[in-house]
């Protein structure tokens, strides 16, 4: 199975590719807001409008509207396909605009024929793009099999990730297949493996930090609009994407690394939103301990358990790995030597001494056997009912694809009320 996956690389655009992709972006979004609009007004009628008809509508709008007609024509259909995306899947309601303010520019080109790379030297290459010509990219790894390439603005800078056919199969059976490891994320430490082996890394350094508090405090006391206020702003961004980045490399290499050393890999299902949610409450149950709380998610979100997860996972499909998450309940006061549960056992945040057999261990390396032991009953379990027949865990949660009831698709209601697929330029763009 030929396996999909990204290259990310930094590009070096000229002033004019800059300012043409800048407008390549407001335009998309324009067409983003308004397509949006007009699937809720069918919606709020109970008719329903396809990808394909606002395709040919914006199609029909580039006549009277050159600036619909600047920017290459595969991104702009793309934004459609998109938004039709989306709305099918979250609901049409449940899609957000995409403001001018706080969405970065970003659009996509499909046809890998248009797309052609290449390199300069061991450092820099060069991608030809529809309507931009050549453009420098920073140089990293070779590509081949490229699918489609997308261009985003992020902390100022702006990034190309093309998306290429891995010839590397994944195998049948893993290189270690009697290895397993079940992995304990925390706060103190990113992750602890069952095997005792500690992943941590700070991201940034104290004088970062400081200087984001800084940026932070002046931003906050500048009032909107004003040059200074952007300025900190940009240097803020720029500060927050090397923290970033520091982030996914590290979560990435420690993913990597566990996925080729074990074919099992356990992870607790934590539900990450929800323990990073405020506790601000509201005016009439205002929270508790709101500082605290805060401090906590901010540390969490610090660390990027997600990140390590879904890192480990696209490892996984290289290497033939199997990712498994469980119940956290209990995996860090439960003895893993004779599985008496108390909370008592856990001493301190480091130490761990049952109460029951006087076993003694790291709590995070205890609690990262019990997730091991809980992931090995769980795989045992599942391949157990396969057999039986009972389960078919490769369909479970899968929603069915929404589609338009007759009475949709032929409502009688006043369609001809309804604008058409056309861009405003005085409200969209800016």
């Amino acid at each position: 199975m030929t396996v999909l996956s990204g290259r990310r690389y930094r590009v070096d655009f000229t002033s004019d590719q800059a300012t043409f992709a800048e407008n390549i972006g407001t335009t998309c979004r324009s067409v983003w807001n308004t397509a949006l609009e007009q699937r809720r007004l069918y919606g709020a009628r109970g008719s329903w409008i396809s990808y394909r008809e606002q395709a040919r509508q914006l199609a029909d709008a580039k006549a009277s509207f050159p600036w619909l007609a600047q920017p290459p024509s595969h991104t702009l259909q793309q934004t459609l396909m998109d938004l039709d995306k989306a709305c099918t899947t979250h609901g049409t309601w449940n899609v957000r605009w995409r403001s001018a303010r706080s969405w970065s520019p970003s659009f996509r080109f499909p046809d890998p024929a248009q797309i052609t790379v290449q390199p300069l030297n061991h450092n820099n290459a060069q991608v030809k793009l529809p309507k931009f010509g050549w453009v420098r990219i920073r140089w990293s790894r070779p590509l081949g099999g490229i699918r489609s390439a997308t261009i985003r603005r992020e902390s100022g800078r702006w990034w190309i990730s093309i998306l290429v056919a891995d010839p590397d199969e994944t195998p049948e059976i893993h290189a270690h297949p009697q290895r397993a490891v079940g992995v304990d994320r925390g706060v103190k430490t990113l992750a602890v493996t069952s095997c005792g082996e500690f992943y941590d890394q700070s991201y940034a350094s104290p004088r970062e930090i400081e200087h984001c508090k800084d940026l932070q405090r002046r931003v906050a006391g500048t009032e909107k609009g004003l040059n200074r206020r952007k300025a900190a702003v940009a240097r803020l961004n720029r500060t927050l994407g090397r923290v970033r980045r520091r982030r996914q490399d590290f979560t990435t290499k420690v993913g990597r690394t566990m996925a080729r050393g074990n074919s099992l890999v356990v992870f607790e299902a934590l539900r990450i939103k929800n323990m990073t949610a405020s506790a601000a409450g509201t005016p009439d149950q205002p929270g508790r301990r709101v500082r605290q709380k805060s401090g906590l998610n901010r540390a969490i979100l610090d660390k990027g358990w997600h990140r390590l997860e879904a890192a480990c996972r696209s490892a996984a499909r290289r290497t033939g790995s199997r990712v498994v998450t469980i119940n956290p309940a209990y995996t860090s006061i439960t003895c893993s030597s004779c599985r008496h549960v108390d909370r008592r056992s856990r001493e301190s945040q480091a130490d761990f001494r049952c109460t029951a057999c006087g076993y003694r261990c790291h709590a995070d390396v205890n609690a990262a056997v019990n997730i091991l032991t809980a992931g090995r009953a769980e795989l045992g379990h599942e391949t157990r009912e396969r057999e039986l027949g009972r389960a078919n865990p490769d369909n479970r949660g899968r929603k069915a694809q929404r589609q338009p009831t007759a009475a949709q698709r032929f409502s009688p209601i006043g369609l001809v009320e309804i604008p058409r697929c056309i861009p405003r330029e005085d409200v969209n763009r800016g």
